[in-house]
């Protein structure tokens, strides 16, 4: 390729140190999402006596996705805050966008620099593994739920 005028992109250590940061960062914030989601389930659970209604089974996974979608907003965001520290946008708002864009694999318009160019990649990296494990943890909430409701031979006697 002679005559191309692309540079040539080098990953740097750098990138891959702070990729690894952010991912490390990003899974103790989701870790403790996680445990604040389950134990509020619990709570839920508790305050609920022993009784066992469809509003209070959907109620509990509604909390619970509600908490989980909140984790990962603030991961995002310590994503965004730590791009702008980089100088690696304009602006806050702009570096939020770009990490959120990222993250859910939905991609933007806007490029990193290219000193910071592989943690393009490393941010879905971050969120796939976070939204896998979410995943989890609704399927574990959601599991007795659907169990009780979704059976034609209701052994409590009410559907609601």
């Amino acid at each position: 390729m002679s005559g191309s005028t692309e540079a040539v992109y080098i990953t740097s250590l750098h990138e891959v140190f702070w990729g690894l940061v952010m991912i490390a960062t990003v899974v103790a914030i989701h870790g403790a999402g996680v445990i604040v989601t389950l134990r509020a389930g619990r709570a839920m659970q508790r305050a609920a006596g022993g009784r066992h209604s469809f509003f209070h089974g959907m109620g509990r996974l509604v909390v619970a996705t509600l908490i989980l979608v909140l984790v990962h907003l603030v991961e995002v965001i310590v994503w965004g805050l730590f791009l702008s520290a980089k100088g690696a946008f304009p602006n806050v708002s702009t570096a939020i966008y770009y990490a959120l864009m990222q993250y859910t694999t939905v991609s933007s318009s806007l490029r990193l620099p290219s000193d910071l160019r592989l943690l393009g990649g490393i941010i879905p990296l971050s969120g796939m593994l976070t939204v896998a494990w979410s995943t989890s943890v609704l399927f574990l909430l959601a599991q007795p739920f659907v169990t009780r409701y979704s059976s034609d031979d209701d052994q409590s006697g009410s559907r609601m």
